[in-house]
């Protein structure tokens, strides 16, 4: 069975040196016409060698194999008299050409190798870089909830607890929120993270905006909307508004307003969340959007965070096939996410009243 499975796996080789044989043979028996078989046996080794690329030593051998045979059988028929001297040097032309084709082959062999051990390389690490970021928000997770809860039942007993309480109480608040947003960081690359669905565009950014006007003052606004529905994961779609929106919170003023606004884009809808804050430093657009970035390391803890709100935003909306960016003026600024499959509600509506599957 090994034999068999050696035979099969050599057959490309074994079918090569049957038409190489039956080749020779034919310069051997019409030496006239012998310069059409030659050029058959360099031809076809040469197609072989570039889809088996063997090793250097069976290349070896079977490249001296092939320039005896043929330069033999061209040598005799020059001395017979029924070929010119001057054809002895296809020979070494052929086997020239031969080699160079190695070399390229195998420096090709080489690049592909080392690409693919980076490549290996690279997924083994980033998913070491995952399971540790997963394990170690998990394993802080515990410490923190028994802290947390201890510090409630202090509140309870002192009545009217401590300033040094809240503050601890608030600082725990602020490391759950991270670890949420790590976690969330952590799944971002995987395949189930997002789960489309239709969303009905308007009743959803009203929903968003209701809960944030009802908790933050702030001048909030609900601009123009484009009717339809968005194939989104609606979850996913609100942690990335809540993102942005909390964002506008911790650069504005109350008296300051804030609008979230959805237009339609070609297929897509673009939704923008536009407020009249301090804006963004100059040339800060282009890294907001990076993990632990912050646009000013000089804000105050109040204000700068942790520098991972926009970098979810950012997995959020590329995990929808989309995008996130940004505008700034200096005064305000305007963050705008672009999503693919939308569908206008005249268009849904007109499906629906001719009986037809609304597009997904």
């Amino acid at each position: 069975m090994a034999a068999i499975g050696s035979l099969r796996r050599r057959a490309v080789e074994l079918a090569w040196f049957a038409f190489a044989g039956a080749n020779l043979a034919a310069m051997a028996l019409w030496p006239s016409w012998e310069t059409i078989p030659f050029h058959f046996i360099w031809v076809s080794l040469t197609l072989v060698y570039g889809f088996r690329i063997w090793a250097a030593g069976p290349t070896g051998i079977v490249l001296g194999l092939v320039i005896v045979g043929t330069g033999s059988l061209i040598l005799s028929d020059t001395f017979a008299g029924s070929q010119l001297w001057g054809e002895l040097f296809e020979v070494p032309l052929m086997a020239a050409m031969f080699l160079a084709m190695v070399w390229h082959a195998r420096r090709r062999q080489d690049a592909l190798r080392r690409l693919e051990s980076e490549v290996a390389e690279r997924a083994a690490l980033l998913h070491q870089q995952k399971r540790f970021l997963h394990d170690v928000s998990h394993e802080l997770r515990t410490p923190v909830t028994i802290a947390r809860g201890h510090l409630e039942v202090l509140r309870r007993l002192d009545g009217k607890p401590p300033q040094e309480i809240e503050v601890a109480l608030d600082e725990l608040g602020r490391i759950e929120h991270i670890l949420e947003r790590l976690l969330l960081l952590a799944k971002s690359k995987q395949p189930d993270f997002v789960a489309p669905a239709d969303v009905a565009v308007e009743p959803f950014l009203e929903d968003v905006l209701v809960r944030w006007s009802g908790t933050v003052p702030r001048s909030w606004r609900l601009g123009d909307v484009a009717a339809g529905t968005l194939r989104a994961d609606a979850e996913a779609l609100r942690i990335a508004l809540d993102a942005l929106l909390e964002n506008a919170v911790k650069y504005t003023e109350p008296t300051d307003a804030i609008v979230l606004s959805a237009r339609r884009q070609g297929t897509g809808l673009v939704i923008d969340v536009a407020d009249e804050g301090q804006g963004l430093p100059p040339g800060e657009s282009e890294r907001i959007f990076e993990r632990f970035a912050r646009a000013d390391s000089a804000r105050s803890r109040a204000q700068g965070g942790a520098g991972l709100g926009l970098a979810i935003v950012d997995a959020i909306a590329k995990a929808h096939g989309g995008s996130c960016s940004v505008e700034s003026s200096g005064e305000g600024t305007i963050f705008s996410l672009s999503f693919p499959g939308f569908v206008p509600a005249a268009a849904v509506g007109s499906a629906r009243r001719a009986g037809l599957a609304v597009p997904s």
